[in-house]
């Protein structure tokens, strides 16, 4: 079960390179236009994604939560005012921790507890946490690419069957 999930975070982080390489094709105002959605701009879009990686890899390799908390602030001056190459290096940075942590973590699927400080306590897995690190990040890529059509730019394809297609060579 754990290597399925590892495979969903190559998904993940194409996903996420795929729309970092269409953004740098647009206009540079789009990753900082204010537009009326979740988030007021694709690049605060793109902060809270990377805050809730760095938050996800820590909770993955066991960080206490008092620990991670007092990491907030300095993650989120970590994107504050990035240009999309920028940000792009900071995701790339925290995949290469993510991947790491992956590769440290033995095939089994290691039963874990969240506190969640509005929720309590919640028992569940490692594989689940990391299903929702891709989860969450297919979720707020469709929230950037409604951003760019109402600045008037298409967006990008980032599906997982359009992920397969180039791994089998369909898509180029």
């Amino acid at each position: 079960m754990l290597q399925h999930q590892h495979k969903l975070y190559d998904y993940h982080v194409w996903a996420n390179d795929r729309l970092f390489a269409h953004l740098e094709l647009l206009p540079k105002e789009a990753f900082h236009a204010e537009v009326t959605s979740v988030f007021p701009s694709v690049s605060q879009t793109f902060a809270h994604m990377y805050v809730s990686e760095r938050l996800y890899m820590s909770v993955l390799a066991e960080v206490p939560n008092e620990d991670i908390f007092e990491k907030f602030p300095s993650w989120r001056e970590e994107v504050r005012g990035q240009t999309v190459d920028q940000m792009q290096g900071l995701f790339a940075s925290v995949t290469e921790q993510f991947r790491d942590l992956l590769r440290r973590m033995p095939d089994s699927d290691k039963a874990m507890t969240l506190e969640h400080p509005s929720y309590g306590r919640f028992n569940t897995n490692f594989s689940d946490i990391l299903c929702h690190v891709v989860n969450h990040g297919t979720y707020h890529r469709g929230n950037v690419t409604a951003m760019l059509r109402q600045q008037g730019y298409a967006g990008v394809p980032t599906d997982h069957m359009f992920y397969l297609m180039e791994l089998r060579g369909v898509l180029r």
